[in-house]
């Protein structure tokens, strides 16, 4: 008998280049998380904060770790983002945002693509904040 093991589809990618500039804020900052709020401008960025700096609320959705960061997005966002695969990648250029990149010259972006029937049957699981009231 031969077992065929589906992996989970990832919800959340990330390029080589995002690869290397997280290692570089991880020598700086050490533990690292990403949040993409929706908000206006570079709020519609993902943005990238030390692990201990940002507080997630239960109006937070969890995609998935990158490089052992987690990657978080507003519930609102991610109404708009479910159907499709994030990619977190890096450009030149400098944001106006908060993110621990901005000061680099970089600043982190996302692509996406739609997933297929078969992928979005086969999700990864999100993850929440506990809501604690």
């Amino acid at each position: 008998m031969v077992f065929i093991i589906m992996q989970k589809t990832k919800r959340i990618l990330v390029t080589d280049a995002a690869i290397k500039l997280i290692k570089k804020l991880k020598l700086d900052f050490s533990e690292l998380i990403f949040h993409q709020s929706g908000g206006c401008c570079d709020g519609s960025s993902p943005m990238c904060f030390e692990k201990n700096d940002f507080k997630m609320g239960s109006s937070d959705v969890g995609l998935g770790e990158i490089e052992g960061c987690e990657f978080w997005m507003s519930k609102d966002q991610f109404e708009y983002w479910k159907h499709t695969q994030l990619t977190l990648d890096v450009v030149k250029g400098r944001g106006s945002s908060f993110s621990l990149e901005i000061p680099t010259g970089n600043r982190f972006m996302i692509r996406s693509r739609m997933f297929n029937e078969d992928e979005l049957k086969n999700l990864d699981n999100l993850f929440y904040i506990p809501d604690n009231n």
